[in-house]
């Protein structure tokens, strides 16, 4: 039982290797905690407004332990903390607009309220953004656990990295992938089992766009693999289940197999008159 050397590695590691290293437990506590104060719950309807203030300066304080954590810089940790709540109104702006886009386009939600609770795509959606916010403020570590920590409860794994428009919407959810140099246009639909990936996982393409552009307006159905960074899905267009796409597509195009695209005849076509 008794391994004086082992121990005395895990010890080394212990003083070096995690020295700059966040705490996961209070990052997994900070991104929840940040969550229920932007969407607070039945419990929360008489908070006072100077209790509220006292939340957000508690929510300061952590999120300044976390980057204490990862830098000594005080001033430039201070610049962080200042800058993200200075940001968030935005944050939350987006986020509405999300939720709006999942009450109009899924005939199942009911409530603006039901989307935030029970609608996991949103829960996935709302750390993406405050995840892809810092990392954009050069944060380390941070923006990858909080974004892991969505994936592990929703079964959604958004990379930080990616740049996603307003008005996103992701049905069911559970199995959609988005890569780091994702980006996705305004008002994209995608349902579950989605994954938008690279062609190739080689690391020395890692600072190249390895990841598809998916532009506004279009529809991607369940089970479907979209791959690569020159890849691009025309704005208007509808990408039928299990679609495994590794070329452009056209605007207003409808996809339904590998060999077959369709040009959308009436431009104008409503989304829910496309099926899958």
């Amino acid at each position: 039982m008794q391994n004086p050397d082992f121990l005395r590695h895990l010890h080394e590691q212990y003083q070096s290797h995690f020295t700059y290293f966040p705490s996961k437990r209070k990052s997994e506590k900070f991104i929840d905690d940040m969550f229920h104060f932007l969407f607070p719950s039945r419990e929360d309807a008489h908070i006072s407004f100077p209790q509220l203030e006292a939340r957000q300066k508690q929510l300061a304080a952590d999120l300044w332990d976390l980057l204490a954590q990862l830098s000594p810089d005080e001033e430039l940790n201070a610049q962080i903390v200042d800058q993200f709540f200075h940001h968030l109104p935005h944050i939350y702006a987006k986020l509405l607009k999300d939720a709006d886009a999942i009450l109009q386009f899924d005939p199942a939600a009911n409530s603006i309220e039901e989307v935030i609770v029970a609608y996991p795509g949103f829960y996935a959606i709302a750390v993406y953004r405050i995840a892809h916010h810092l990392l954009q403020q050069q944060v380390k570590w941070l923006p990858r656990i909080f974004s892991e920590h969505a994936h592990r409860k929703t079964g959604i794994d958004i990379h930080p990295g990616a740049q996603i428009g307003e008005s996103f919407f992701i049905d069911h959810g559970t199995g959609v992938v988005i890569g780091e140099t994702t980006i996705i246009g305004n008002e994209v639909k995608i349902y579950q089992g989605v994954t938008l990936g690279a062609l190739s996982v080689s690391k020395d393409k890692a600072n190249t766009k390895r990841h598809p552009t998916i532009e506004d307006h279009v529809i991607i159905y369940s089970g479907t693999t979209i791959l690569g960074g020159n890849t691009v899905v025309g704005h208007h267009s509808v990408i039928g289940g299990n679609v495994w796409l590794t070329e452009s597509v056209a605007p207003y195009s409808f996809v339904h197999n590998t060999t077959q695209v369709e040009h959308r005849v009436k431009k104008n076509l409503p989304d829910d008159e496309v099926k899958k």
